[in-house]
């Protein structure tokens, strides 16, 4: 099928005629289907098209645009020109409603358009021919994405030239349609993919930066109005203040572990190693952070060290997260007025920091959850125990950033142990310093 006006024709993949390729355009043809799977990125995969295709179609710009808002309209996200200024960037949409890019798409026609000025004229609401034409394009071979028959997305090929683009050009597109396709839609994928996992990073450090400040200011308040400095209160105002206290500093340690996988997520927790005395600068800070839940458990904390450590290399800053996590998560989970251990090991190339806790531990089959992101251990013990799997995936990212290893062990209903193994000194990859 064939449809043709006096500068502009669709053609359909049967229309498409059968004139044989020629030994280089089939070499040509080859080499794309072989190699554009392997392109990692959007821009890289349009550089290599780019390149290659101009060996088969004249072309001084390509482009690239999906279906989005449940395929209503399409948005161009990538181009690649000989020429500047490009005008019809990314970010570009046009609603498919009243286009003859539905046409494109929903018949899986290629869409030659032969002289562009001459088609502005009979179709002058067309923002994005104006903005073409403005760039000096005369010409546009327009060609579907589509994945067993879905389609997705839409190729620009364009050139300054008018009439430089025939059914040929078609034929020669459909030998690479279905394998090009294929390798857009993945790459298109994974950086969809990508940018929302940013967006997700992003929306996470703003609430939580935002909650932080608040929730820390009314629990300062209520300290006051329960001890007493704006007038004394009867024992059962004081237990409510009390209550509202404890909501707030679960809210506070909700949004510090949140706070610590933004900048996790986002990249932004870089290794800043250093020699340290470790009992003082890691050990000791993350003591204190976790020392008021651990009073009002009643439990106590023993602390094993040798009588002399050596310093010990890593980012302190760092490794007191992955501390406070596991105290705290030793507080929370062990036995009320149980005991809690920390045992400080240097081996003669790593350091060994355990932290076991008396309680309900965690069976074995539950293990490979214990590192997961917002997963949590489903043991019936344990139910009505708050957390959110986001502290425990924070320190593992934070142990392996240092090239070490997180490990945990336990004797379901007795105790549960987590281990930290920070080689020392720490390792090297090459070409990039530290880990």
């Amino acid at each position: 099928m064939a449809e043709t006006h006096a500068s502009l024709h669709f053609i359909a993949p049967t229309g498409t005629g059968g004139r044989p390729f020629s030994a280089e355009e089939k070499a040509i043809l080859a080499t794309v289907n072989q190699k554009v799977a392997g392109e990692a990125s959007l821009d890289d995969l349009l550089d290599f098209l780019f390149d290659t295709i101009r060996e088969l179609y004249p072309c001084d710009r390509i482009g690239l645009a999906f279906l989005e808002d449940d395929g209503r309209r399409l948005v161009a996200r990538k181009h690649k020109a000989l020429y500047q200024p490009v005008l019809l960037g990314a970010g570009y949409a046009e609603d498919l409603a009243g286009s003859s890019l539905g046409t494109v798409l929903d018949g899986n026609c290629s869409r030659i358009i032969y002289d562009l000025p001459r088609y502005l004229e009979a179709h002058p609401r067309s923002r994005s021919s104006r903005l073409l034409a403005r760039e000096g394009v005369q010409s546009s071979l327009t060609c579907p994405l589509a994945v067993h028959g879905r389609p997705f997305g839409v190729i620009f090929l364009s050139s300054r030239e008018p009439r430089v683009y025939t059914p040929y050009h078609v034929q020669l597109w459909m030998a690479l349609a279905e394998r090009l396709a294929q390798a857009v839609e993945k790459v298109w994928r994974i950086e969809q993919l990508q940018e929302a996992n940013q967006a997700y990073t992003e929306v996470l450090a703003f609430v939580s930066h935002e909650l932080k400040n608040p929730v820390a200011s009314m629990i300062t308040d209520a300290r006051v109005l329960a001890d007493g400095y704006l007038g004394p209160l009867a024992p059962a105002q004081v237990q409510k203040l009390e209550r509202l206290m404890a909501k707030g500093g679960y809210l506070l340690e909700l949004v510090r572990e949140y706070l610590d996988l933004a900048r996790m997520e986002g990249g932004s927790l870089a290794l800043r190693p250093r020699s340290c005395d470790f009992p003082e600068a890691v050990l000791a800070p993350a003591v204190e952070l976790i020392l008021p839940q651990l009073e009002a458990r009643g439990m106590t904390l023993e602390q094993v060290l040798p009588g002399r450590l050596e310093p010990v290399q890593c980012d302190p800053e760092l490794l007191r997260i992955v501390l406070v996590n596991l105290l705290g998560n030793a507080v929370k989970y062990g036995e009320a007025g149980g005991p809690l251990r920390v045992t400080l090991e240097r081996g003669p190339d790593q350091l060994l920091v355990r932290v076991w806790n008396a309680g309900p531990g965690f069976r074995e089959e539950e293990r490979p959850r214990l590192f997961r992101k917002f997963s949590r251990l489903q043991a019936p013990e344990l139910q009505g125990r708050k957390g959110t799997g986001v502290g425990l995936y924070t320190a593992w990212r934070i142990v392996h950033l240092h090239g070490g290893r997180l490990d945990a062990q336990s004797q379901p209903g007795q105790w549960a142990e987590f281990s930290v193994e920070l080689p020392q000194p720490l390792p090297e990859r090459q070409g990039h310093g530290l880990v």
